[in-house]
C-alpha cells in the first residue's frame, strides 16, 4: 500500500536550529546559545492583562482578523514608529506568530511557477513556505563584504519575468545585519520599476543599535506593494503567546484572512488582550531589554576581538555571526565538535542557507553570566584548534 505523502513535504529538510536545541536539552551542564528566544519573562503588566482577560471569561473566538482594539493599537504603533498609516479594519490581520503571516502571505499571492527572491542567510521558514505555496525560490547569497546587506545590483541580477515577491528579512536572523534608509530606497526603486511586491519581515524592528529601524513600506510608492510582518515574540518576550500580524494592501489582507479563517479561525484570545497592553504600555520594557541586549552584543564582539575571531558588527536583532573558516571545518562539524567537547550549542551557519557556510550563529538572548562562561569555553576550544 502506498503512503499518501506530498512530495514537496517529504523532501523538505528539518530545521537545523531544532537539531542542536534537541541535543543540548539532553546534556548536563550544557549552555545553549542556539535558540532565538528572549531570556526575559514577559513583563508582569502584560501577563496580568492576559490573566485578567481569563478572569473576566474572555475565552471566546475573536473575529478572524483579530480584536478591533488590538488592530487599532497595531496601527498606532506603526504610525508612531514608522509614520505609516494603516486602516485597522481592512489592512491589518492578527496571526499566530509572524510565521503564520509569512506562510499565508505567500499562499495568498503566489501562483504556481512564480518566483520568490530570498536573500540568504535568512530565517529558515522562507524557503519551505515559498515551496509549499508553489513558488520557485530564487536565492541571493549575501556577502560579508557588504555586511550581509542586500544591494541593488544583487537584486537586479536575480529578477526575471516570473519574479513576483522579494522577501526582505531585516533586521536579519541569523546575521544581525540591517538595511538603512539609503539601502532601502535603492531596493524600492527597483521594486517599483519591475512591479515586484515585498514581504518585509520586521519582527526585530525595535531591536536595532544604530539609529531606528526604517521600514521599506514607509518609502514613497512602497506601502501599496508591501506586506509588513511583525509580532510580539522578540520585542516583548512573548514567544509562547504565539502572536504576530501582517499589515498591507486591503485586497491582499482580505485573501490572507480567508486562508487564516479556514486554517486557524483566529489567534489566541488571551494573547490578543495581553498584546493590547504591550502596545499601549510596553515601551519602557522594550527599552530595558534592548539596552541589555546591546550590552551583551558589545561584550561578545569584544570577546571575539580578544580571540582574534573574525566577526562583522551586527546592528540588529540579537545574533552575532562569527566566521570560522580558518579552522578548515564545515559549520556543522565545528558546531558539533564544540558541543561535544565544550558543551556549548550554537547553530551552524549553513542552517540558514549555503551562504552561511563557514559561519556560526550565536544568540545573545541569554544572561551575561551564561555568555561569559560560553565565551571562556569557546576561547579554550579555538586555542586547541589553532595549535
Amino acid at each position: 500500500m502506498s503512503v499518501p505523502l506530498n512530495t514537496i513535504v517529504k523532501e523538505l529538510k528539518p530545521s537545523g536550529i531544532r537539531k542542536f536545541f534537541d541535543l543540548v536539552s539532553e546534556m548536563k551542564d550544557a549552555i545553549s546559545l542556539g535558540v532565538g528566544e528572549p531570556d526575559f519573562d514577559t513583563p508582569w503588566h502584560i501577563r496580568d492583562e492576559g490573566i485578567y482577560s481569563l478572569e473576566r471569561g474572555k475565552t471566546f473566538y475573536t473575529s478572524n482578523s483579530g480584536l478591533k482594539e488590538l488592530r487599532e493599537e497595531i496601527c498606532k504603533f506603526q504610525k508612531r514608529h514608522q509614520e505609516i498609516e494603516y486602516k485597522p479594519l481592512s489592512e491589518v490581520l492578527v496571526t499566530v506568530g509572524g510565521s503564520e503571516a509569512i506562510d499565508i502571505g505567500l499562499r495568498a499571492m503566489i501562483n504556481r511557477g512564480d518566483e520568490v527572491i530570498i536573500p540568504q542567510p535568512a530565517y529558515v521558514s522562507y524557503y519551505p513556505c515559498a515551496l509549499l505555496a508553489g513558488a520557485k525560490p530564487v536565492i541571493i547569497n549575501l556577502k560579508s563584504d557588504n555586511n550581509f546587506r542586500l544591494t541593488a545590483d544583487e537584486l537586479n541580477n536575480a529578477i526575471s519575468e516570473k519574479t513576483k515577491i522579494l522577501i526582505l528579512p531585516f533586521p536579519n536572523n541569523p546575521t544581525g545585519a540591517i538595511m538603512e534608509k539609503g539601502d532601502l530606497e535603492e531596493i524600492a526603486k527597483i521594486c517599483i520599476e519591475k512591479d515586484i511586491y515585498v514581504m518585509s519581515d520586521e519582527i526585530y524592528s525595535v531591536l536595532t543599535y544604530k539609529g531606528n529601524h526604517v521600514s521599506i513600506a514607509s518609502i514613497d510608492g512602497m506601502k501599496e506593494r508591501t506586506i509588513l510582518i511583525n509580532g510580539f515574540s522578540k520585542s516583548y518576550a512573548m514567544t509562547g503567546w504565539r502572536l504576530g500580524y501582517a499589515c498591507g494592501p486591503e485586497e491582499i489582507i482580505k485573501q490572507m484572512t480567508k486562508i487564516h479563517q479556514f486554517a486557524i479561525m483566529c489567534a489566541p484570545t488571551t494573547s490578543q488582550y495581553a498584546a493590547i497592553e504591550a502596545l499601549k504600555n510596553g515601551d519602557d520594557d522594550v527599552k530595558m531589554m534592548k539596552d541589555a541586549y546591546n550590552q551583551r552584543r558589545r561584550f561578545l564582539l569584544n570577546a571575539f576581538k580578544e580571540m582574534n575571531l573574525e566577526c562583522f558588527e551586527p546592528f540588529g536583532a540579537f545574533y552575532v555571526f562569527p566566521c570560522i573558516k580558518e579552522f578548515g571545518m564545515t559549520s556543522e562539524e565545528f558546531a558539533t565538535k564544540f558541543l561535544e567537547e565544550e558543551r556549548v550549542a550554537a547553530v551552524p551557519g549553513n542552517a540558514f542557507g549555503d551562504s552561511g557556510e563557514g559561519y556560526l550563529r550565536i544568540s545573545y538572548a541569554y544572561s551575561i553570566e551564561n555568555l561569559k562562561e560560553a565565551m571562556a569555553r569557546l576561547k579554550r576550544f579555538i586555542e586547541k584548534l589553532r595549535k
